[in-house]
């Protein structure tokens, strides 16, 4: 028994077989349209995880230091960093891998906190062009007897690609104490 086959389907043309040049070229051309507008999803999405991480690190930043301000909350003023003229210095109040610490005074242990915590956020955050990232503290006095003593924290970097800086502040409020007897 012999099947009879349609004569179209006997002798197909050579140009139906497969894919042609043209074809897998257009294939190509979209695939790589595809992949390049992932590559763009993925460039934007470093740079947006890299924003994040330093607007963290400057959070984290000024909390150390209201940190540092609240357990030596009889320094008063000397934690104003603008009274130091210039750079605070470390006095060694703070143990470190080479020295175990030493005693210091409330004021004393202020700018060594400060002078520490500079340091920090210089190496925590990118410079400011050609200076380094901005790192304050302002004393701000109580208005009248009894009212809170006001530190304003602000860091301030410049990120890359971008023309202005950016800043991140907190105050911190100190309540009076009674004195110890």
């Amino acid at each position: 028994m012999r099947l009879n086959r349609p004569p179209a389907a006997r002798h197909r043309p050579h140009c139906l077989a497969g894919f042609s040049l043209v074809e897998a070229l257009v294939a190509l051309l979209v695939l790589s349209v595809g992949l390049l507008g992932i590559a763009g999803l993925f460039v934007d999405s470093v740079r947006n995880s890299r924003s994040a991480l330093l607007r963290t690190q400057a959070i984290h930043l000024v909390s150390d230091m209201a940190d540092r301000i609240r357990a030596n909350a009889t320094a008063g003023d000397a934690y104003d960093s603008a009274a130091y003229g210039g750079e605070p210095a470390e006095h060694d109040c703070a143990p470190t891998p080479d020295s175990a610490g030493s005693n210091c005074s409330s004021a004393a242990l202020a700018e060594d906190d400060l002078a520490r915590w500079i340091a920090a956020v210089r190496a925590a955050l990118p410079a400011l062009d050609d200076t380094p990232p901005g790192a304050e503290v302002e004393y701000l006095a109580p208005a009248a007897a009894g009212a809170p003593e006001r530190y304003r924290i602000t860091v301030s970097w410049l990120e890359p690609g971008e023309d202005q800086p950016l800043s991140y502040g907190s105050d911190v409020l100190i309540m009076p104490r009674a004195p110890l007897s």
